[in-house]
Formats: C-alpha cells, structure tokens, sequence
C-alpha cells in the first residue's frame, strides 16, 4: 500500500486551515493543522511531513523564522502562505528557502496544483540525486553542458563543481543549465520567468534575481566562465576563451 504524502499546514486562521487541509484531503493527502510557529518546528520533527504550507504572519515565531530554522536541517519543501502581496515579502520568502509563494485569497485548483507541482519537482530531483550518489563514476549522458569545473546535467538533475557533486533545488538547476546551455546570450528576467517556470507563473521577476543570487553563493566564478549581470537588461552566462 502506497502511503500518503503528509502536508503540514501552519495557519493561526482555522478557518482556512481546515479549508485547505479540506481541499487536500480530496485530493488524498494527509493533513496536519498547527497554529502558530512554535507548535510547527515541533511536529515537524514528529510528523515528517512532505510538504509545508507556512503562512507568514503567527503567533509566537513568525512563518519567516520557521522557514529559516526548517532550512538548517531539511530541504523539505516550503509554499508560503500570505496576505502580504509586496514584493519585498516575496524575495525574502524565497531567500530563506521557500520553493513557493502564494497570496491569499486564493483559488483551491491552484493551491492543490501548486502542491502537486513543488513535491514531484522535488522528490523528481530527490530520487535523480540517489541514483547518481550510487553510481559516482558514471559517465554523463542525456541533456548536459560541460564547463572547465562545472557539469550541469539535466536529464538526471545532477550538478558536479569542482569535481564534486552540489545539492541544488530543481528551479536553480534548471535556470543554470538553461544559462549554460547558452553561452553567451543575454535573456531578460522576463525571458527567463517564461523559460524556467512557465507563461502560467504568478510570480515576478524579482524570483530570477532571488534564484541568480542562490547560484552565485554555491558556485563562484572561473577564469573561463561566470554567471554575469548586464546591467539594465538581465543576464548571462559568459564564457571567455
């Protein structure tokens, strides 16, 4: 028997709360209802969930703090919750580590299908990775770009810098294979929102410049290649001879 994939769901608004784990449980999900941030770091440790949906405004530790303390430990994945629509409160959600961001009040199709989404580009991303950890010295195939330092294969979602291998969430992945793959070519963020996460993506641009800045703290820059910024336009990956 297939277990169920376990949603964690941090929401001090009850209403809603049961309101989501409703919708989820349609969907044959198993819920669990926490409200406030406190309560969420302790079942997250007991109830192991698959995914978390964190709203950001709670009593007790904020839904920011529970992001960062979760991170410390895990890269389960995280859709914030909120009824702030800044952009401000979108970057930071997603430099803490947050996979997603949804504003409240939203539709239930695309909460269950966000949900969908983040847990099988993860466990997708998940089960590539193990593959590759077991069999180190395969050599590469499928879709992949080689640089001096750096692998980039997208058919196993798998990163090698510095003849090592790198944990990397799928979108990272994706954004810096699309880049490599080519060179030279300058995109603009709105380019980029299209390529990597779709027409359909209620985000904003801001979400390239969060995930460019991810790459550039993992892998730096080499004396044949880099991630550049073109100032005014958006960016590149430039290779020099």
């Amino acid at each position: 028997m297939i277990s169920k994939q376990k949603i964690l769901i941090v929401d001090d608004d009850t209403n809603i709360a049961e309101l989501i784990s409703l919708y989820l449980k349609k969907e044959c999900f198993d819920t669990l209802i926490v409200n406030d941030g406190n309560e969420a770091l302790k079942q997250f440790k007991t109830y192991e969930p698959n995914l978390i949906l964190l709203d950001l405004m709670l009593p007790g530790i904020d839904g920011y703090e529970v992001c960062r303390e979760v991170r410390k430990t895990s890269s389960v994945p995280i859709i914030m919750l909120s009824a702030k629509g800044e952009i401000f409160d979108k970057v930071l959600g997603l430099e803490l580590g947050a996979d997603d961001y949804i504003i409240k009040p939203f539709d239930s199709k695309e909460l269950v299908a966000r949900v969908k989404a983040v847990i099988r580009r993860f466990h997708n991303a998940e089960k590539l990775q193990q593959e590759e950890d077991s069999s180190p010295s395969i050599e590469q195939s499928g879709d992949f770009v080689s640089y001096p330092n750096l692998i980039v294969n997208l058919t196993n979602y798998s990163v090698l810098y510095q003849n090592q291998p790198l944990d990397m969430p799928p979108k990272e992945l994706e954004l810096l294979y699309f880049l490599a793959s080519h060179p030279n070519k300058v995109f603009t963020r709105e380019n980029l929102l299209d390529k990597i996460w779709g027409y359909d993506y209620y985000g904003d641009t801001r979400t390239v410049d969060v995930h460019i800045k991810r790459l550039r703290e993992k892998i730096k820059d080499h004396d044949n290649w880099s991630i550049a910024t073109v100032w005014g336009i958006g960016y590149k990956f430039e290779v020099r001879k």
